[in-house]
């Protein structure tokens, strides 16, 4: 695995029966490739999260996963509304879902602290009318 392996998903806005495919495939990738299942498990809750928060805000976007010896990288991107307060964003509880998504049980205002506390490091850039994009890193033990 020196070079590293990557993989890309397509997130589906139109469906939140959908939305989850790709942390679970990465799940299913990552145990295949022998990773501890710590590290899957912190992998997969902020993937997740980032792909519901790409269904409720911006109608899906794409998302690519890079492994190397040193960490899992996930790169999350789309073209939505953008986040307007990142710093209000990452308060927990705090969402700007519609009432629709928060009767399904979604849009509690966890997604991006729950990202941020499974991840060792994550970066928000966003920018209100054009997207956002996240990027996350799970370190692997060495």
């Amino acid at each position: 695995m020196s070079e590293g392996l990557s993989f890309h998903f397509d997130v589906d806005g139109d469906s939140f029966t959908s939305a989850g495919q790709a942390s679970v495939q990465v799940k299913k990738d990552l145990r295949r490739l022998g990773v501890d299942p710590e590290i899957i498990r912190r992998v997969s809750i902020a993937m997740y999260e980032g792909e519901i928060n790409m269904v409720i805000h911006a109608h899906g976007g794409h998302a690519e996963v890079r492994v190397t010896e040193q960490a899992v990288e996930i790169i999350l991107e789309d073209r939505g509304p953008g986040i307007a307060d990142i710093e209000q964003a990452m308060q927990a509880g705090f969402s700007t879902a519609p009432d629709a998504i928060r009767s399904l049980g979604f849009g509690a205002g966890m997604g991006l602290p729950n990202m941020k506390r499974y991840t060792d490091h994550m970066d928000i850039q966003s920018t209100v009318g054009v997207g956002t994009r996240i990027t996350m890193r799970v370190d692997l033990p060495q």
